[in-house]
């Protein structure tokens, strides 16, 4: 086999996590595996989606519970690219059935538990990049597509008719952000932000930055051990 055909063949990731010990061990246990490197790391959900666009790897492993941008929201963002190159392994702590419709919904093909062993992980990786899915059970290849279709219920999340910007705002004002810092970290001005969040208190029906903290962190966009650390 040629060096091209070999190189064709090897899966490049990019890892998705904000806890820098957690990355350096997914990676030490990726990068040992045959046919699997990773090509990058991102410590938000902001940069995870930036550097998907900027190395278009074979797959993003990404955390469930991410600032700046959360993974459910980074997964639905990277399964829309036009190119749907990236597929989507997506790691959680919740064993909540929830959880996993919404990632495959939002265009995961893969779930995986953070207390499973590296193995599970190491073939949810695989499957992704073959593009098969990968869920715990209850999930089974031939109920995965009755879940896509019938899960959520008519009525449309009030999340989900927040735009991209307003959601990575809301993301960043829980997180603790002043209006300055938001601006600097989008790279746009001060008035743009808050008229985002004029916007974010009529849609979500509250009155307070305060009351968009609580919010996010009722509705598990934020933990709040997250915020005190």
């Amino acid at each position: 086999m040629s060096l091209r055909a070999a190189k064709s063949k090897e899966t490049s990731i990019v890892l998705a996590d904000d806890h820098a010990i957690v990355r350096q061990g997914l990676r030490a246990l990726l990068d040992d595996e045959p046919g699997l490197t990773v090509v990058g790391e991102a410590a938000d959900g902001i940069e995870a989606v930036d550097l998907v666009d900027k190395l278009r790897p074979s797959v993003l492993v990404v955390d469930i519970m991410m600032p700046g941008l959360g993974g459910l929201d980074v997964t639905q963002r990277v399964a829309r690219r036009r190119s749907r190159r990236t597929k989507v392994v997506v790691l959680s702590m919740h064993s909540d059935e929830a959880y996993r419709i919404k990632a495959l919904q939002n265009g995961a093909l893969a779930y995986v538990r953070k207390d499973a062993g590296a193995s599970e992980l190491i073939q949810a990786i695989h499957a992704a990049a073959s593009g098969r899915h990968h869920f715990n059970p209850p999930f089974s290849e031939q109920s995965i597509e009755q879940y896509r279709k019938s899960a959520g219920g008519p009525e449309k999340d009030v999340y989900e008719t927040l735009t991209p910007r307003e959601k990575e705002i809301l993301h960043l004002t829980a997180e603790g952000l002043s209006q300055q810092e938001i601006a600097e970290r989008l790279f746009i001005d001060r008035r743009t932000v808050e008229t985002h969040r004029r916007n974010l208190r009529r849609k979500l029906g509250v009155r307070t930055q305060t009351d968009l903290v609580i919010w996010a962190v009722k509705h598990g966009l934020l933990t709040v051990d997250r915020r005190s650390s």
